[in-house]
């Protein structure tokens, strides 16, 4: 396997970090929201073995990982116009494979949507399109963000995020990423990305690409595969997989053979001409 290099490109919301493996057609991964690209390796390593003449490229967004903490408030439009400056300034110009996983689709979606030209296929991973109810951030959201606020990364805030996110697949190293994070930096991260999170069904008929949901099975309160369908209805070209995983990123620890099966699969139907592995 090529070994990973790092990068780091200059955009609006901060320095980005950035992974890149590989030679020939580009995938670009952007991660959940509270983690950042460790979360890709079972993924990664899955991808590598099934289409190893493929670039692999993981994000770390704002304030997640080793990019740049941004200690004011964002929005989804700019965190799109950061990943195509990422692409311009490693000097991606052909349209890429679009693989998020929550957040991380969120982004996609804005990004096919406003810039087509960018996207040749998109593929979201436990991504609700619906924005944040306000049931949900009197109840859970807020509390949790002011614990955190104040407290930083404990149990009391860490055990909830873990089993919305992993469900009881839980990964201690998937949530140090969490518990390593610029506590400011990450405050308004999630005050901008889940709290502020607007919904995104309008956004949904203006993407042209070729667009794969993938939905967990066991993620009933999240984002179930029967409002995947639904959003899915109302896009141009799109359809819906079903993958193992109690949470929005359990998935890619507990079915990253099957995701990186599905996504070869997918690759290859959305060329007209013949599979781009």
């Amino acid at each position: 396997m090529t070994s990973l290099t790092d990068e780091f490109v200059e955009t609006d919301v901060g320095r980005l970090h950035v992974l890149r493996r590989g030679t020939g057609p580009v995938t670009i991964l952007w991660h959940s929201l509270f983690l950042d690209s460790r979360s890709w390796v079972p993924l990664i390593g899955a991808l590598a073995e099934l289409v190893p003449d493929r670039t692999v490229i993981a994000v770390d967004g704002p304030s997640h990982g080793r990019s740049e903490p941004l200690n004011r408030d964002f929005t989804f439009d700019e965190c799109a116009r950061a990943a195509a400056d990422v692409l311009d300034r490693i000097g991606v110009d052909e349209p890429v494979d679009w693989v998020g996983n929550a957040w991380g689709g969120h982004v996609g979606i804005v990004l096919a949507a406003g810039q087509p030209q960018r996207i040749r296929t998109l593929t979201t991973i436990g991504t609700p399109v619906h924005g944040t109810e306000a049931r949900f951030r009197v109840t859970k959201g807020w509390p949790l963000v002011a614990l955190y606020r104040l407290f930083g990364p404990i149990k009391l805030v860490c055990d909830p995020l873990s089993e919305a996110l992993l469900g009881p697949d839980g990964s201690a190293e998937v949530m140090d990423a969490f518990r390593e994070a610029d506590r400011l930096g990450m405050y308004h991260a999630v005050r901008s990305m889940m709290l502020k999170r607007p919904g995104l069904h309008d956004r949904l008929p203006q993407i042209a690409a070729p667009t794969l949901m993938l939905a967990a099975h066991d993620d009933d309160e999240g984002w179930p595969p029967d409002q995947a369908r639904a959003a899915c209805a109302a896009m141009r070209d799109a359809r819906v997989g079903v993958v193992r995983g109690g949470g929005r990123v359990a998935p890619l620890l507990v079915d990253a053979q099957t995701v990186a099966r599905t996504l070869v699969d997918f690759w290859a139907s959305a060329s007209p001409d013949a599979p781009r592995h």
